[in-house]
């Protein structure tokens, strides 16, 4: 205890200690909390169809965007491993989980490269529509579209013939 401090007074280097403690404890909570908070799309933008027909011309210029917008943390192959990913503080989206990737709309991708959430931007002021269109055409590319087939599929109907009648 410092001699200069009246018995009883609270030793201020420990209260500043204990004020930037709770600080960081809250700045990363807050961080925990955000980071696995979904990315929820407005319902009416799932449905939004892809205006841009996925087609070479397409996929050649979602290409070239991707390799200069995206491909640094979401990586060459589109699995989420580019150069920056581990700097970041939410990993990026792997494009080449089919499950994933079948689960979410045209429109929500769009949407979502559209708004953007850090630590990704908005590239709505940065791409034009039909850019960001293409880049959705071209992310496609990485995974296989999966069909959902019905929990319970019952067989299909085999058309019987009826047996031809015997000659006699």
């Amino acid at each position: 205890m410092n001699s200069n401090q009246p018995p009883g007074s609270p030793n201020k280097p420990l209260l500043i200690g204990i004020g930037v403690l709770f600080v960081m404890i809250a700045f990363a909570g807050g961080m925990i909390v955000y980071s696995m908070s979904d990315w929820s799309v407005p319902e009416k933008v799932k449905s939004l169809k892809n205006p841009v027909p996925a087609g070479n011309e397409s996929i050649a210029a979602g290409m070239s965007i991707y390799k200069d917008r995206c491909a640094n943390c979401h990586g060459e192959r589109g699995d989420g491993r580019g150069e920056k990913a581990e700097q970041l503080s939410i990993a990026p989206s792997n494009f080449t989980d089919a499950h994933k990737m079948s689960a979410s709309t045209d429109g929500e991708l769009f949407w979502k490269i559209s708004k953007g959430r850090r630590p990704m931007p908005a590239f709505k002021d940065k791409l034009s529509e039909q850019e960001r269109w293409q880049l959705v055409d071209y992310i496609r590319t990485f995974s296989t579209r999966l069909v959902d087939a019905p929990l319970n599929p019952t067989p299909p109907e085999v058309p019987t013939e009826k047996p031809a009648p015997k000659k006699q």
